[in-house]
């Protein structure tokens, strides 16, 4: 596994992040690669929002349906 990535490989390891553990290595690298891509760091930051969002939301709606 490369630890210099592209920026769809970073970006779906993000998603997958939600999903799943990330190993090591993996983290490593996406850590490496924000360090020199300010686009990939800011869709890390809107990931995290929309996730607090959407948990907001499954929140709402399953205190509205009782």
């Amino acid at each position: 596994m490369a630890l210099l990535r592209s920026c769809r490989d970073v970006t779906a390891l993000v998603l997958q992040g939600h999903d799943r553990p990330l190993r090591p290595l993996e983290r490593l690298s996406m850590r490496l690669h924000w360090l020199v891509c300010p686009g990939c760091r800011n869709f890390r930051r809107q990931a995290r929002v929309m996730g607090r969002a959407m948990d907001g939301w499954r929140h709402y709606r399953g205190h509205s349906d009782e």
